[in-house]
């Protein structure tokens, strides 16, 4: 037990002994995403992971970084803190797995006007969760605490991760061609994209509307389906790499479909996306009739229920959906790579 201590900081608003707790607590939670390569335990002044390099001629590590966004309004407002660390996986890895690297391991930031430790430890719980989901350890992280820049009640969560592939096997999109066929991989609902239109519609702050149940939403609030988990989409997608040849992948995030699925597509060609074939979820309708948003706007800011691509040649297609369903997702196809440099075509 430390016995660190300083009533002159504690006097300025800073705890350092909540923090010792809050450390104790998630330790628990951080235990369960303890992969091979963890050399270090919490507490030390970085992570420690040793590389397996077993069937990998050429290792490149890929990373990335993400944080949970205006999100987190929603968690404040239903204080409910335990989910919105998946999302903050989820962002990172669902990037990384688009050049076709494993997520190996993450780390978190926190910052908070006041530390409240089991506060603390419900958000690192949920970050814990996702690492479980992508099959990597969280290895380190910090927590400040900022009195006086943060409100008390309120917090900022942001994520890194870092993944390995094989040089020849990164995803460069070179290799799709017209008539390849783009299967969808369905999300969880909003992810963690578009809540400040998402705030706006619902006024959130002065209205109570995110409390309402729909019908639609069989039996949950506006303010629950919002605020579910970004769906992570590794295993499935590792699973794919196996089974067939992947030729491109998009997660779609912000910027909807008409910004991200053209990253994944080479100049000169185009995808042909059938509208009648994407499964939009209902969480969506309700905020296009809510905010009275056009049509093209949904699919420019929000992933309409098509959480992730991938491009695979046409004789692929099926044993691809199988493989994704196989390993817990609902894939479908929504499309085709056609000529032109039209990008996204939704008809």
């Amino acid at each position: 037990m430390s016995k660190s201590y300083s009533e002159s900081y504690k006097n300025a608003g800073v705890d350092i002994t909540a923090g010792y707790k809050a450390v104790e607590l998630m330790k628990q939670h951080i235990a369960k995403t303890t992969t091979a390569g963890v050399m270090s335990g919490i507490g030390g002044f970085g992570g420690l992971f040793e590389l397996d390099l077993t069937g990998i001629s050429k290792p490149v590590l890929v990373s990335g970084t993400d944080g949970v966004g205006t999100k987190l309004r929603l968690a404040f407002l239903l204080d409910k803190h335990d989910t919105v660390g998946i999302d903050c996986v989820a962002m990172c890895v669902n990037d990384i797995i688009c050049c076709g690297a494993k997520p190996l391991f993450f780390l978190d930031y926190i910052a908070c006007g006041k530390n409240v430790p089991t506060r603390i430890a419900e958000i690192v719980k949920g970050v814990a969760d996702g690492c479980v989901q992508a099959g990597c350890a969280l290895i380190g992280g910090e927590t400040a605490e900022m009195p006086g820049f943060y409100p008390e009640d309120e917090y900022d969560l942001a994520g890194y991760s870092t993944g390995v592939v094989d040089k020849e096997k990164i995803l460069d999109n070179t290799a799709v061609q017209a008539g390849d066929a783009v299967i969808a991989l369905p999300s969880s609902g909003v992810h963690s994209n578009g809540f400040s239109l998402v705030r706006k519609v619902f006024d959130v702050e002065n209205s109570k509307k995110i409390f309402e149940s729909p019908a639609e939403l069989g039996g949950k609030t506006i303010g629950e389906a919002l605020l579910a988990p970004t769906k992570i989409y590794v295993k499935p997608m590792l699973a794919l790499f196996d089974a067939v040849k992947v030729k491109a992948v998009s997660h779609i995030t912000g910027g909807g479909f008409y910004e991200n699925i053209p990253r994944s597509i080479p100049a000169g060609l185009s995808v042909r996306i059938n509208k009648k074939d994407v499964r939009t979820l209902p969480i969506f309708d309700i905020i296009q009739h809510t905010g009275n948003i056009p049509e093209r706007d949904m699919f420019n800011t929000y992933n309409m229920g098509v959480g992730m691509c991938c491009t695979v040649s046409a004789a692929d297609a099926d044993t691809a959906v199988a493989t994704l369903r196989a390993n817990g997702t609902d894939a479908y196809i929504m499309g085709e790579i056609a000529p032109g440099d039209e990008g996204v075509i939704i008809g």
